[in-house]
């Protein structure tokens, strides 16, 4: 059963002017490290950057609380497997929150922009 879905659209050169100001200060608060070496061992790492941080604000807006409850930046890891796809992991109060449901993400990349949807799919 569907419990949610969020959806969400970044412009990348705002992420690439965000990292290019305050580089650690940002990458630390939003990205986990695994998510940071990442997006750092790509050629255009300020797309992954994008597309990661629009994945976890459709996540957000998949659990209809917004900011409220459990929600934080780095309780949402998006990671990908050997074939590309990506995946996401809920960490802290979120994954209690969430308990055996899952979160299906799709990450699209275009020259200017990334989209992010992201479903929460309760166990059956």
């Amino acid at each position: 059963m569907i419990r949610g879905i969020g959806v969400d659209i970044v412009d990348i050169g705002r992420v690439r002017n965000v990292i290019e100001r305050e580089e650690m200060r940002f990458l630390e608060k939003v990205f986990t490290d695994t998510e940071i070496a990442y997006c750092n061992a790509k050629h255009n790492r300020c797309q992954h950057f994008a597309a990661r941080f629009a994945a976890k604000e459709a996540v957000s807006k998949a659990l209809a609380t917004g900011w409220a409850g459990d929600f934080r930046w780095k309780n949402v890891e998006v990671t990908n497997d050997a074939s590309g796809q990506p995946h996401v992991t809920v960490h802290g109060g979120l994954k209690e929150q969430l308990g055996s449901s899952r979160i299906l993400i799709s990450l699209s990349h275009a020259d200017l922009h990334v989209v992010a949807v992201a479903v929460i799919e309760d166990a059956q």
